[in-house]
C-alpha cells in the first residue's frame, strides 16, 4: 500500500479526501452521480446492467480481477467507464460518489469500509459479512465517515413484498407462530474434484484471495463455485437464507433471536466442496419460530419457499407474488379424532358449524417482477445517497441477520445449541463459539483493517 494511501485512509477530512458536509455539497451542486462497481461477477453483471436504466448517473469505474471479466464489465458500463485490476485505485477516483461491491463474500466487510472511508457511499451485496464481528466494523466505519450503506437484499424493494408485509403487520394471517423458508436443488454428482495448480495468466489469484487465507488455486475454489468453501463463504445458508431472514427481520423482526441449533452435512455430492448439501436451522425468536431448510441433493417439494404461518391462515411468499391461505373455521372440537363417529360416554362431542367458512380471506397477488425489485432497489440507495436519508436494506437489519446465519453455521460446525445474547454480542457460556465470532485478515489486509481505527 502506498503512502499516498496510508494517508487518504486516515483522513477523514483535510486536502486527501472530502469531509461528509463538503461531500454533500458537491453532491446537492450537481445532480449527476459517478458510479463504480467493484467486482464484475454474475451479480455485478446484473447490477451494471440495472444502473445503466437511472438516470442522471455516470458509471466512471469497475475494478475486477480478473482481465477477461474486467473488459466485459467495461463494455457493459459504457463509454465513461475506466478498467481498475485493483480496486483501490477505484476508489482514489473522486469523481466516483458511490461504488457497488458484488465480489465474493469474503471481501464485502472490508471494500465496504475501505469505500466509506474514502468518502464513498456503498451499495454491498448480501452476505454482509463473512463472520459475525465484520458487521459491527461496518457500522462503526460507515458512521464515522457518515456513509449511506444500502445491502443488496433488493426483495424488500418489490411492491408485493410491501403489500404482504402491511397484510402481516395488520394481522391478516393473526398472530404468527412459525415460519418456514427452504432452498431446495438437485445437483447430484456435484462440481467434481480438480486438481489444484498454477492460477489462469488472466486471473489475479493473490488478490482475488485478498483478506483470506493463503492457498494455492483450485477453479473451485474460485470463480462462483468459491460459495462451497468456508475461507470465503457460510454456503447456502449465507446465501439464500439470508434473503428470507432479510424479510423475517424487515416484517417480524431477528432482535428476539434467543438461540440456533442446525444439523446437516455434505451427504451426497461428489466433489472438493466443504459447506453442507443438506442442512435443516432452527431459529428461536420469542413467542415464534423460524425453519430454513436447504438442499443440494435432492429437489422434492419446492412450490413454497418462505411462509409465515398465523393463527387465522398462512401466507407464501416469492418474487413473483404472494398467496394467502384462510384456514378452516373448524370449532376445536371437531377436530378431534373419532368424534363426528362418537366418543364412547362423557368424552367430547362435536359443536355445530358452518359449512365452507374460513377463518380469514385467501387471496393471491402474481405482480411480482425480479428485474423491477433490483431497479426500485437501486433508485432507492440513489435517492438516499442525494437525500443522506436511511435505505430501505440498512446496515442493521442485515448485520441481524448476518448474526442468526453465523450463528446457523457455528451450530453444524460444533455440533451444539448456541444462544445469542444481544447486550454482550455473544454466545453464553460458550469460548469456542465466540472464539468463532471474528477472524484474522491475511497481511497486507489485516494492516488496513487496524487503519480503519476499528474496535475488535
Amino acid at each position: 500500500m502506498t503512502t499516498h494511501r496510508r494517508d487518504f485512509l486516515k483522513a477523514s477530512t483535510g486536502a486527501v479526501t472530502l469531509s461528509a458536509l463538503s461531500y454533500e455539497r458537491v453532491l446537492s451542486a450537481n445532480d449527476r452521480l459517478g458510479v463504480g462497481f467493484i467486482g464484475y461477477g454474475l451479480i455485478g453483471k446484473r447490477h451494471v446492467a440495472t444502473f445503466r436504466q437511472i438516470a442522471n448517473i455516470d458509471l466512471l469505474g469497475v475494478a475486477e480481477v480478473h482481465r477477461g471479466r474486467r473488459e466485459e464489465g467495461i463494455a457493459a458500463a459504457g463509454k465513461h467507464a475506466v478498467g481498475h485490476a485493483d480496486f483501490r485505485r477505484l476508489l482514489d477516483t473522486k469523481s466516483i460518489h458511490a461504488v457497488v461491491v458484488g465480489t465474493p463474500d469474503h471481501w464485502h466487510a472490508l471494500q465496504t469500509m475501505l469505500s466509506c472511508a474514502a468518502g464513498k457511499d456503498v451499495y454491498v451485496e448480501k452476505p454482509l459479512t463473512l463472520f459475525v464481528r465484520e458487521g459491527e466494523w461496518m457500522m462503526q466505519v460507515a458512521a464515522k465517515h457518515r456513509r449511506i450503506v444500502q445491502v443488496g437484499t433488493q426483495q424488500r424493494s418489490g411492491a408485493h413484498y410491501h403489500r404482504a408485509r402491511e397484510l402481516i403487520r395488520g394481522g391478516r394471517i393473526g398472530r404468527v407462530t412459525s415460519v418456514r423458508m427452504q432452498s431446495v436443488r438437485n445437483v447430484m454428482p456435484g462440481f467434481g474434484r480438480p486438481a489444484d495448480g498454477d492460477p489462469p495468466k488472466e486471473l489475479d489469484w493473490n488478490l482475488w484471495l485478498g483478506p483470506a487465507p493463503q492457498r494455492r488455486y483450485n477453479p473451485n475454489r474460485c470463480l462462483y463455485h468459491f460459495r462451497w468453501f468456508w475461507d470465503y463463504s457460510g454456503g447456502q445458508v449465507t446465501n439464500l437464507a439470508a434473503h428470507h431472514l432479510d424479510i423475517v427481520d424487515w416484517i417480524l423482526g431477528l432482535d428476539s433471536l434467543r438461540s440456533v441449533v442446525s444439523i446437516g452435512g455434505r451427504f451426497a455430492l461428489e466433489d472438493n466442496g466443504e459447506t453442507p448439501d443438506t442442512q435443516d436451522c432452527l431459529f428461536a425468536l420469542g413467542r415464534f419460530n423460524a425453519l430454513f431448510t436447504m438442499r443440494e441433493c435432492s429437489l422434492g417439494n419446492p412450490s413454497a419457499s418462505l411462509e409465515f404461518y398465523g393463527t387465522r391462515g398462512s401466507l407464501t411468499l416469492s418474487r413473483s407474488g404472494f398467496r394467502v391461505y384462510g384456514d378452516p373455521d373448524v370449532p376445536p372440537a371437531n377436530q378431534i379424532p373419532g368424534v363426528r363417529e362418537g366418543h364412547p360416554a362423557g368424552g367430547p362431542r362435536s359443536a355445530p358449524a358452518r359449512a365452507g367458512q374460513t377463518r380469514t380471506e385467501s387471496q393471491e397477488d402474481n405482480s411480482g417482477d425480479s428485474h423491477a425489485q433490483y431497479l426500485a432497489h437501486a433508485r432507492n440507495f440513489l435517492a438516499c445517497v442525494r437525500s443522506r436519508e436511511t435505505p430501505i436494506s440498512p446496515l442493521e437489519s442485515a448485520q441481524r441477520v448476518s448474526i442468526a446465519c453465523h450463528l446457523a453455521n457455528l451450530s453444524l460446525r460444533l455440533g451444539r445449541q448456541l444462544g445469542w445474547d444481544w447486550k454482550t454480542k455473544s454466545v453464553p457460556h460458550d469460548a469456542d463459539a465466540n472464539r468463532m465470532l471474528v477472524r484474522s485478515y491475511r497481511a497486507p489486509w489485516d494492516r488496513e483493517l487496524r487503519t480503519l481505527g476499528v474496535k475488535e
